[in-house]
């Protein structure tokens, strides 16, 4: 048995509906969606009856409009937290990451939805002392301050490395395959050297 598939050996595997866009969805975020397309309305009101997550995965090749996009192999489930149809045929959502996946294999099923087969991917320890995460962990303090705490999940957790280096893998001003990159990692101290690192070259750290 190859090393990769011992790994995997014993996960879960369950197929779920995937939202290719544009964006990196982190776990602990939340995404405000505008849905209009049948196949994701269809696939929202879904979700909502059977309170089942779908996954948001970067687009690898497509667009997030028209043909069925090719997803990134590592996305992030997410559920639906709210949702509001203030304007017709636009379905306004909240969505609410939870955890990180990986695609095993996919499938365009009617109306061009995407379907995954997918593992979960085990989460990360929780992580307390790590070199730069009080810095870190401070800038991101008066940066949420500032911009306000809305687009996060609670609870805060301004200790763990995972926690801080998600939220600022999501606020920095990253190129979006850089962030994906950072949503793959499952180190959160590699991941927390890697921004502070950043914030220091960008000059955001003193």
């Amino acid at each position: 048995m190859a090393f990769l598939d011992m790994l995997s050996a014993g996960r879960k595997r369950r197929k779920i509906p995937i939202f290719p866009l544009g964006t990196v969805l982190f776990p602990g975020s939340i995404l405000p969606l505008r849905i209009f397309e049948v196949r994701y309305m269809d696939m929202a009101k879904a979700c909502l009856k059977e309170k089942s997550p779908f996954g948001v995965c970067l687009i690898r090749e497509g667009q997030e409009v028209g043909a069925p996009a090719v997803p990134q192999e590592v996305g992030c489930l997410a559920r639906i937290a709210e949702c509001d149809m203030e304007e017709l045929g636009i379905l306004k959502v909240k969505a609410e990451g939870l955890a990180r996946f990986r695609i095993v294999a996919t499938e365009v099923v009617a109306a061009g939805l995407v379907v995954a087969e997918i593992e979960d991917t085990m989460p990360e320890a929780r992580v307390t002392e790590a070199p730069g995460l009080a810095e870190c962990a401070e800038f991101l303090r008066k940066v949420l301050v500032a911009i306000g705490d809305e687009r996060f999940v609670p609870p805060f957790d301004f200790e763990d490395a995972t926690w801080v280096s998600f939220r600022l893998a999501e606020i920095l001003p990253l190129r979006i395959d850089v962030k994906q990159k950072l949503l793959e990692l499952t180190d959160g101290t590699l991941r927390i050297a890697i921004l502070h690192k950043f914030m220091q070259q960008q000059r955001l750290l003193p």
